[in-house]
C-alpha cells in the first residue's frame, strides 16, 4: 500500500518536501495550509486549506484519511500547531517528524537583545529606539499597540489588522530581500532598531546583515519549546531519511 504523507505546511521548507515527496513513485503527500496567507506558492501533492479543529480534529483527520506519518513543516512559532501535532501523533500513534530550519546565530559584530516574547520586545523597545523596523508577522502586532510613542515600519505579506500601534506605516512585501536593499529601507525610514522573529533561513537574513553593518540594535523574539519528547529535523533531507526515503 502506498504510504500517505501529510505535511503541515506553509514555508518554503514545506513546499520543497511535498515536490520530493510527490515526485517519489508510489507515495502519497498532502499538504495542509491554515489558511493565513491570501496566495500561498504552488504545491506539489493534494492540498487542503484550513484548520482541523485542534488534536483532536487532527487525529480524527489522520484516522479518517490513513495517513502513515505526519511531518510539521510550519513556522517555527507556529506553537500552537506544534502543540496540536504531537497531541495527535500520540493519540494516533504515528510517527511525528518536526521540520525546522536552523536558527539565526549572533556574531560577535551583532547589537542583539534576546527576548522570550513579543511584550517582551515591546517593553525593551522605549530604551532602544524611536523609529522601529517590525518584522514580526501581522498577526503579532497587538503586543506593540500601546506604544503610542514610537513610529513603527511594519513589513508582512498580507495587510495586518488592528490593534496595531497609531503610528505605522505598513510595507506589503515578500522575501527574499537583498543586504542592498535592506540597508535603503533602514535609511529611507530613518530606522534606529529592528524587532524580528528568529525564523531562520536566507529569504528574511539580509536585513541582520543590514542592521549589523548600520550598528543598529536588534531585538530577536526567541523561537518557542517543542512539545515534550519532539525533536527538530534541520532539512528536507533529514526527513526523507527519517521516513526511510532518503537517497532520492
Amino acid at each position: 500500500m502506498s504510504p500517505h504523507i501529510l505535511v503541515l505546511g506553509g514555508t518554503t521548507e514545506a513546499r520543497h518536501l511535498a515536490a520530493d515527496l510527490a515526485a517519489r513513485p508510489g507515495v502519497r503527500v498532502t499538504t495542509s495550509l491554515a489558511g493565513r496567507v491570501s496566495k500561498p506558492g504552488a504545491v506539489e501533492g493534494d492540498v487542503r486549506i484550513g484548520g482541523f479543529g485542534g488534536a483532536a480534529g487532527l487525529a480524527d483527520w489522520l484516522r479518517a484519511h490513513h495517513v502513515d506519518a505526519l511531518v510539521d513543516a510550519t513556522h517555527p512559532f507556529a506553537e500552537s500547531i506544534t502543540a496540536n501535532a504531537a497531541e495527535a501523533a500520540t493519540a494516533t500513534g504515528l510517527p511525528l517528524l518536526v521540520l525546522r530550519r536552523p536558527g539565526w546565530q549572533q556574531g560577535p559584530e551583532d547589537r542583539w537583545h534576546q527576548v522570550t516574547s513579543s511584550a517582551a520586545a515591546a517593553d525593551l523597545l522605549p530604551r532602544l529606539g524611536h523609529r522601529v523596523f517590525l518584522t514580526t508577522g501581522r498577526l503579532g502586532l497587538a503586543a506593540f499597540a500601546h506604544l503610542a510613542d514610537l513610529h513603527f515600519v511594519v513589513r508582512s505579506v498580507d495587510p495586518p489588522e488592528p490593534p496595531m500601534p497609531p503610528d505605522t506605516e505598513v510595507l506589503l512585501s515578500r522575501g527574499p530581500f537583498t543586504v542592498p536593499d535592506e540597508k535603503a529601507l533602514l535609511h529611507a525610514h530613518r530606522i534606529d532598531v529592528l524587532v524580528t522573529k528568529d525564523s531562520g533561513g536566507q529569504a528574511t537574513a539580509a536585513k541582520l546583515t543590514a542592521a549589523r553593518e548600520l550598528a543598529l540594535p536588534v531585538v530577536v523574539v526567541r523561537r518557542p519549546p517543542l512539545p515534550r519528547g519532539v525533536d527538530a529535523v534541520r532539512d528536507v533531507a533529514g526527513v526523507l531519511e527519517r521516513l526511510g526515503l532518503g537517497g532520492g
